[in-house]
């Protein structure tokens, strides 16, 4: 639950719709309160079940939706699947092998950018899973104007129930979304100035000659190259400088002892 932050809900009340998951035949409550969950995580808002009854009421149901209580409550159960299709005008079929039917078959981007242009352009959709044992039936295949497979260890392709749905919710998202990252990084300091980072080399350069580092004449300038380019690949910030400046004052003062504080001698790279 680290991830839940209730104070956001304005803008989950913003996202898209999506498209309608349909469980049918699910055989474990617990696999109905973890689809919950699944498409909590990614806005998905209308869960559908066909000829399981009393799932969503299930207590082991309710532990594993984790907070998403709200799709178990709004949950519709469905006697049979045609009734469950009705009012939608793309229907998905989610399975893990080939049914020997002629439709064209997606990839859960392709799916999902599907998704997302008839969601998007006022379709109503849905997609189907199947049973945890054996999946969907071929009859129920049938049903559908295409069918989703994911791209799996063909030798172990069977997925959990929950997993499918979170997979197909996360495809969903970014492609009705954008997929941007949903945050990013503050940054603490601005960037150093160069004036700042040739400070920081005269620093380092300097105390390293104290110390004896460049031992050899012919190779200190491509140390000294090496060692100003590795610092700037970090794209050091203010704070990077000082603390850095900081680093290299700690090391040459030594460590405080009974003899007081005594100069700390680096050792050199080994030399070819």
């Amino acid at each position: 639950m680290a991830g839940t932050d209730h104070t956001k809900s304005a803008l989950a009340a913003a996202l898209p719709s999506g498209p309608a998951i349909i469980l049918v035949a699910p055989q474990l409550a617990q696999n109905v309160g973890s689809v919950a969950r699944a498409m909590a995580n990614f806005g998905l808002a209308e869960l559908r079940i066909v000829d399981a009854p009393g799932t969503t009421d299930d207590p082991s149901a309710r532990a594993f939706a984790a907070g998403a209580d709200y799709l178990l409550d709004a949950a519709v159960h469905f006697e049979r699947l045609e009734d469950a299709l009705a009012d939608l005008d793309l229907v998905i079929a989610t399975t893990a092998r080939e049914r020997g039917q002629a439709k064209p078959v997606d990839t859960p981007p392709e799916a999902a950018a599907r998704l997302a242009a008839h969601v998007g352009g006022g379709g109503r959709a849905g997609v189907m899973f199947g049973r945890e044992r054996n999946g969907l039936e071929n009859e129920e295949v049938a049903l559908a104007a295409r069918v989703m497979t994911f791209p799996v260890n063909p030798a172990y392709a069977s997925l959990n129930l929950s997993q499918a749905v979170l997979l197909v919710g996360y495809e969903w998202f970014k492609a009705a979304t954008g997929g941007a990252a949903p945050f990013e990084m503050p940054t603490r300091s601005p960037p150093g100035s160069h004036a700042e980072l040739v400070a920081l080399f005269a620093h380092i350069e300097g105390e390293l000659r104290e110390a004896g580092f460049f031992r050899s004449p012919s190779k200190t300038a491509s140390m000294v190259i090496n060692l100003r380019n590795m610092i700037q690949r970090m794209e050091p910030t203010k704070q990077d400088l000082q603390t850095l400046h900081g680093v290299v004052s700690a090391l040459v003062e030594g460590r405080p002892g009974p003899e007081g504080r005594k100069r700390t001698v680096l050792k050199p790279l080994a030399e070819d």
